[in-house]
């Protein structure tokens, strides 16, 4: 069944309980809230992506089963497929080394990121730069990890000192 009529029986569902009404126009809408948990990187090198995310990034290193790693940042992680690694389910055009675009929250004046990034020798690619984020307007800082997956370090206090 393709995920449209999958939704579209839902949806018929959800109508039929009287769940997806507007305040004022029936039964409330259902109450949930939704935060990223983990996503998904790939990487061509263990020791060089784990080096590189534990030393610059600051990740728990988190060993899964079959050899495989994640990098925990507080309550988010990334959990990393690699080599010998064909985890399952996954994506129907599983993410590859390299193709990734991550944006990480530096607490603090964007300033100190790029000094941080300075002293591991990564090269700033591009910043800083006004960017939207998930808080609105920061700025950012762009570099890339070893396999070239971009990455962004964005800094909020910035803009609302300023």
């Amino acid at each position: 069944m393709s995920w449209s009529l999958r939704q579209s029986q839902r949806q018929s569902q959800r109508l039929a309980a009287g769940l997806d009404r507007a305040p004022g126009r029936g039964p409330a809408v259902e109450a949930f809230s939704l935060r990223v948990d983990h996503c998904v990187i790939a990487v061509s090198d263990w020791e060089r992506s784990n080096q590189f995310y534990r030393d610059v990034l600051g990740a728990e290193l988190v060993g899964l089963e079959k050899g495989r790693f994640a990098y925990r940042f507080g309550g988010q992680q990334l959990n990393v497929h690699g080599p010998e690694s064909t985890p399952h389910p996954r994506a129907a055009d599983p993410v590859r080394p390299g193709n990734s675009d991550l944006c990480f929250r530096w607490h603090g004046p964007l300033e100190g990121a790029i000094e941080h990034l300075a002293v591991y020798g990564v090269p700033v690619e591009e910043g800083p730069v006004e960017r939207e984020g998930a808080l609105g307007r920061g700025r950012s800082v762009y570099f890339r990890d070893p396999d070239g997956s971009l990455l962004e370090l964005i800094s909020y206090d910035d803009v609302r000192e300023g």
